[in-house]
């Protein structure tokens, strides 16, 4: 059913829209997806805005349109968590989502969903223009999302392991083999993590995999380097939010800013050879990128952004975004799609205003949700607007 649903849904008995000259989705359709029996949306490429009560499934659509790109979407769940489920019938259908992708190049349509025949139940499958992906990796060609949620307001007073996934997702959207790089770098590290705790002696194969780690680990690292230095030379009028200073601290980014790649790739590998028996005991494999960190200062006040007021946290992160988004446009003629749930709650009314201008101005497609549709009048006819209630979906009435 799943497989049918992906190869024929997308498009069925539509008109293509208008051509779009911007990223942008313009057909969506939700299968028991969360609190969504079956949701359909058509839009243009203009801003999205979703209002509704607490809990009326405006972010479920944001969390359905994050699945469009690589990865465990905005709310990193885990695939079966997603089902839509009922005390009366817990178990459903897998989900799905399909979509009709506007690329600035070219109309894609994606379909995707959890693999309910996969044995765990948390394999997705990737379907384009009706193909089957090898990966979900290949989806990173096509479109570039990003989001802000919530949840990430606390980004930059918890653990480094957030800060690295926002930075690989704005990579990502550079360089579209910064996933396959990630999935193959943590599936190696836990491939050698398993034969160092079994204690199997196969030194052949350690080395093997030490080698393939540090290959794709010091790629991993220059590509988070050279995006964080890009988006440190950003120097575009930011008011009223503040500009930011991003720098990667860690070992791997030590050894990039002062030895040639290769040999930074050979002191990687030796560092692993040194620490197998560390990280067997352990149990963690002690050195690579991914014990690396983004730190973050406010360049107005000097202060690091953990040490900032928590609305001056929220204005760095959304001046991050638009410093990416901007980027983007100049280097590839496309902005991100991006998802920014409940993001103007929280912002005073010329950082709202500012926030709606700098959308325009780069001509990118974002989903905005709130519960008061009154916070959002600055857009006015520049955005298409959407009342949520009860899992459905209708045009604001105006």
């Amino acid at each position: 059913m799943l497989a049918t649903l992906l190869d024929v849904t997308v498009g069925v008995g539509q008109e293509p829209a208008a051509r779009s000259l911007r990223p942008a989705v313009t057909w969506l359709l939700l299968t028991d997806f969360r609190g969504y029996g079956s949701a359909r949306l058509e839009i243009d490429d203009r801003p999205v805005v979703l209002t509704g009560a607490n809990g009326a499934g405006k972010t479920n659509l944001l969390e359905a349109i994050s699945f469009l790109a690589p990865g465990r979407g905005l709310r990193r769940a885990r695939l079966v968590e997603v089902d839509k489920s009922t005390p009366a019938a817990p178990a459903s259908s897998p989900w799905a989502v399909a979509a009709r992708i506007e690329t600035g190049h070219g109309e894609v349509q994606i379909g995707t969903g959890r693999d309910a025949a996969s044995p765990s139940g948390e394999r997705r499958i990737v379907r384009i223009d009706g193909a089957k992906a090898k990966s979900q990796a290949e989806l990173a060609s096509l479109i570039a999302i990003g989001w802000l949620t919530p949840q990430m307001d606390r980004l930059f007073i918890e653990g480094s392991g957030g800060r690295r996934r926002f930075l690989d997702r704005l990579v990502l959207a550079f360089d579209p083999g910064h996933a396959a790089r990630l999935g193959s770098y943590e599936q190696t590290m836990r491939e050698r993590q398993r034969l160092l705790r079994d204690g199997s002696g196969d030194t052949g194969w350690l080395g093997v995999l030490e080698e393939r780690m540090a290959r794709d680990g010091i790629a991993i690292a220059a590509a988070r380097r050279e995006l964080t230095a890009r988006l440190a030379a950003d120097d575009a009028a930011a008011e009223p939010f503040p500009r930011a200073a991003l720098t990667l601290k860690g070992e791997v980014e030590t050894w990039l800013g002062t030895m040639p790649a290769l040999a930074a790739e050979e002191a990687l590998r030796a560092r692993f050879e040194a620490t197998r028996r560390r990280d067997g005991d352990s149990g963690t494999t002690e050195a690579g990128p991914h014990r690396s960190d983004l730190a973050v200062r406010h360049l107005g006040t000097g202060m690091e952004a953990a040490q900032c007021s928590t609305g001056e946290q929220k204005a760095l992160l959304i001046a991050i975004v638009l410093a990416h988004a901007r980027l983007r446009a100049r280097s590839t003629g496309a902005p991100p799609i991006l998802l920014l749930d409940e993001v103007a709650a929280h912002l005073d009314g010329s950082r709202r205003a500012a926030l709606f201008a700098a959308l325009q101005t780069l001509g990118a497609q974002a989903w905005l949700t709130g519960t008061d549709a009154a916070l959002f009048a600055g857009f006015a006819r520049a955005a298409q607007f959407f009342t949520v209630a009860d899992a459905a979906i209708h045009p604001t009435r105006t």
